[in-house]
């Protein structure tokens, strides 16, 4: 019984606060590396944590939107989760890391498409809307490092000024282009050097700039009907 009490606790807790924890969850996914030196230890040990985490923390996104869509995202949760864990044993293996970053993708345009679906649809502004809001923008910027990151592991001349010597500073590297990617900044000291990761890297400028002008025309629209 205290243990069922815990889990329906845990449960309405996600439920009424799910996108203020995916929120900070993927805040952490995306840049703890910030706080970390030992990249064998991200690698082996952070990086797990963090999607255990990541997944437990979109689990609230999914509560009551039907039996399919949570057996479909259970099975993407447990596939992210296993997948950094077989590093330990396929690390140096390229189409593992390929494998890894089309089950990431996967994982979060699923988590991308409920959070949109749930910006459009009400008529009123609350802290849930403004943590979706940033949500999707994280969001994208999973989505777009690990699109990317499939590309570098096909071929490592798909990006110029990537450091390639270990996973972990490969994802860094990637978190930071896709970031400044969607908002446009471009410092320039990373650029795609094929003609396909061009087009992509364009797609996603366009993608970011896109998702923010439609994301402030959702809100006012929002603040509006409050009004």
């Amino acid at each position: 019984m205290p243990n069922f009490h815990m889990i329906k606790t845990l449960k309405n807790y996600l439920n009424n606060h799910k996108y203020e924890v995916l929120l900070i969850a993927l805040a952490q996914h995306l840049f703890m590396g910030v706080f970390l030196s030992n990249l064998t230890l991200y690698t082996k040990v952070i990086w797990p944590l963090n999607m255990l985490i990541l997944g437990m923390a979109s689990v609230g996104v999914f509560i009551e939107k039907g039996q399919w869509k949570n057996i479909i995202q259970k099975i993407l949760f447990l596939l992210v989760l296993v997948l950094p864990i077989g590093l330990t044993f396929w690390g140096n293996n390229t189409h593992y890391f390929i494998f890894l970053n089309i089950g990431y993708v996967v994982f979060f345009l699923f988590i991308f498409g409920e959070v949109l679906k749930y910006l459009i649809k009400p008529s009123y502004i609350n802290t849930d809307i403004i943590s979706a809001s940033a949500c999707g923008y994280l969001l994208l910027i999973e989505i777009s490092t690990f699109l990317l990151q499939f590309f570098v592991y096909q071929n490592t001349q798909s990006f110029k000024g990537i450091d390639l010597s270990s996973p972990a500073l490969t994802y860094m590297d990637l978190v930071y282009f896709s970031s400044i990617t969607l908002t446009s900044i471009g410092f320039g000291d990373i650029t795609p050097g094929i003609y396909y990761t061009k087009l992509i890297t364009s797609f996603f400028g366009i993608a970011g700039q896109f998702y923010s002008v439609v994301l402030v025309g959702i809100l006012i629209s929002k603040f509006s009907s409050k009004n």
